[in-house]
């Protein structure tokens, strides 16, 4: 099942009433671009749910060694400065920026943009709609992104002020400054 876009013209979700219908819809993921066009996404299939998970246990296992920050599941909301309210199959921020939070702020959507974030392409993700995604979360403050294609073996590696880097059929990712030491095996994703 590919996802559905839903023009809200008719009708406006402020804030509290979009994380009030994410609540009351749990089986469902949604998001808002920076329009407030509300998309809905179907739960995933099994090869991606087995990829996002990969993806997870990588992130999760750097993050609790060197303690350096907070790392997020796919069904984490960040709301972007920009307004646009998104979930990334994974995402990281450094411990600073979590502890800055408030306690309210840590229960909702969280109102700021990952510095680190990853999305993985399943087979009825739209590109177009992906790439978009990623360059909304450069533009708001994302410092590394990898938007990961099993199907092609590509990884498109964003970076502010840089052009997209694509990589073909990496066996690793870096994290480079943003995620000093971490290192993902790509062959476990392919």
């Amino acid at each position: 099942m590919n996802s559905v876009t839903l023009n809200t013209d008719a009708f406006h979700l402020d804030d509290e009433q979009f994380f009030q219908l994410c609540q009351d819809n749990p089986d469902l993921r949604f998001e808002r671009n920076p329009n407030g066009t509300l998309i809905i996404m179907p739960p995933t299939g099994g090869e991606t749910g087995r990829r996002n998970f990969e993806l997870a246990v990588e992130l999760g296992v750097w993050n609790r060694q060197t303690q350096l920050g907070i790392a997020f599941d796919s069904s984490t909301g960040f709301k972007l400065p920009n307004r646009a309210n998104r979930s990334p199959d994974a995402a990281w921020i450094p411990r600073e920026r979590w502890e800055g939070l408030t306690a309210e702020e840590k229960q909702g959507f969280l109102p700021l943009c990952p510095d680190f974030v990853v999305e993985l392409r399943s087979r009825t993700d739209s590109l177009t709609r992906l790439e978009d995604k990623m360059q909304d979360y450069i533009e708001n403050g994302t410092r590394l992104a990898w938007l990961i294609d099993p199907s092609s073996q590509t990884v498109q590696i964003y970076r502010p002020q840089q052009p997209v880097e694509v990589a073909n059929s990496p066996s690793t990712l870096s994290g480079e400054g943003v995620l000093p030491g971490f290192v993902l095996n790509c062959d476990r994703l392919w």
